[in-house]
């Protein structure tokens, strides 16, 4: 029984070869095109990511940026009271020289310190990036 089915398909069989060696040259071709492409596109995916990381670091840096200064709602309520009391007649309380808070503040150790780490961490970003370019 198995040899009349081999006898009756052996000879449609036959069609199927040359396509066999079409499909064989065009996956061998097809692997080596993308081989080469994820090769190139790779080695550039190593520059992207760290400058993806720079660009990250430095919107963390532009955030914590304003603890740095102090908040100038401060100084304007502070001239704003200054001038209510001058208005009121009320120069003792006004006082004599002009109210600035911002002379007396200064940042947190704390601050200053995450804003350091920030940096220096923009900064080896950077010159990792640079190295992998100049690398290439």
């Amino acid at each position: 029984m198995y040899k009349k089915v081999f006898q009756i398909i052996q000879p449609k069989a036959l069609w199927l070869r040359p396509l066999s060696h079409f499909w064989a040259a065009y996956k061998r071709v097809v692997e080596e095109e993308d081989n080469a492409f994820l090769e190139r596109h790779y080695n550039d995916m190593d520059i992207i990511l760290s400058g993806l990381f720079s660009a990250v670091s430095t919107a963390f840096i532009v955030a914590m940026e304003s603890n740095l200064s102090p908040d100038p709602n401060d100084t304007t309520h502070a001239l704003l009271m200054q001038l209510v009391q001058i208005g009121l007649g009320n120069f003792t309380a006004a006082g004599s020289t002009p109210a600035v808070p911002a002379s007396i503040w200064s940042p947190s150790i704390a601050n200053i310190r995450i804003q350091c780490i920030a940096y220096a961490s923009l900064s080896f970003s950077l010159l990792t990036a640079l190295g992998g370019v100049l690398g290439k």
